[in-house]
């Protein structure tokens, strides 16, 4: 499979090494320095592209793939605003669409578990949920993506809570989120359930990128012959 890179810090460089092992080509790489090259002419030879930039630039650089026929999977979180406008794209120019939050398939799992922890627990509203979430300096959006998509996976199955709120400004209808932002660390995800009898703790911890590298690239093999909107639970068997 011929892949685009776009973005190449430090998790576009760790999607290199990964899709390269996996036997895969890359065919073009995409950043700041050549951002002209994102155009229709060069995608042509992209099976799919792999976009991790940043939320100013997400929705440009997906919207122009789209519109080429390129099927993306985008991890940038931030830009979630346009994610219909990206989706209606994707159906107008027939092409493949996978966003995540967190492509890695431990953080997915995760994801499933901590729905069907909330499904069950919200016949015991006695239990209170509450995120917390710990990134390097140098991650752009707080709280996470992953973060938010957690606090989604609650409201969806406990109707006592409406979204989220920031630790600080939470009520009792909105879950709690704590975002924390120290040294290198990868990324830690911890849902804590408390009661006056006991606690549930759902943790995840990443140990490098490579996780999140290794998902995009298992989503991209993914798309290769498919059109149409995904998530990662389609990619997983969910």
């Amino acid at each position: 499979m011929n892949i685009a890179i776009i973005g190449y810090g430090r998790m576009g460089h760790e999607i290199e090494s990964v899709a390269i092992n996996r036997g895969h080509k890359i065919n073009l790489i995409i950043d700041q320095e050549n951002l002209s090259d994102l155009n229709e002419s060069s995608m042509k030879s992209a099976d799919v592209a792999i976009e991790f930039t940043n939320p100013d630039s997400a929705f440009g650089n997906v919207s122009k793939c789209l519109s080429y026929g390129t099927r993306v999977v985008s991890g940038t979180t931030g830009w979630l605003r346009d994610y219909e406008k990206a989706v209606s794209i994707c159906k107008q120019y027939n092409s493949a669409f996978i966003h995540s939050s967190n492509f890695s398939i431990g953080v997915n799992i995760l994801f499933r578990l901590n729905s069907e922890l909330a499904k069950y627990l919200a016949k015991y509203p006695e239990y209170k949920p509450f995120i917390e979430e710990i990134h390097h300096v140098k991650k752009l959006d707080a709280p996470s993506g992953t973060a938010i998509a957690l606090a989604r996976g609650i409201s969806g199955q406990n109707t006592t809570y409406g979204g989220w709120a920031f630790e600080k400004d939470a009520t009792e209808n909105k879950v709690p989120i704590r975002a924390v932002r120290e040294g290198a660390v990868p990324g830690i995800h911890i849902v804590t359930w408390d009661s006056d009898i006991d606690i549930l703790t759902l943790r995840h911890e990443s140990k490098s990128r490579k996780g999140l590298a290794t998902g995009a690239v298992v989503a991209a093999e993914f798309l290769q012959n498919r059109k149409g909107v995904f998530t990662m639970n389609d990619v997983l068997g969910f």
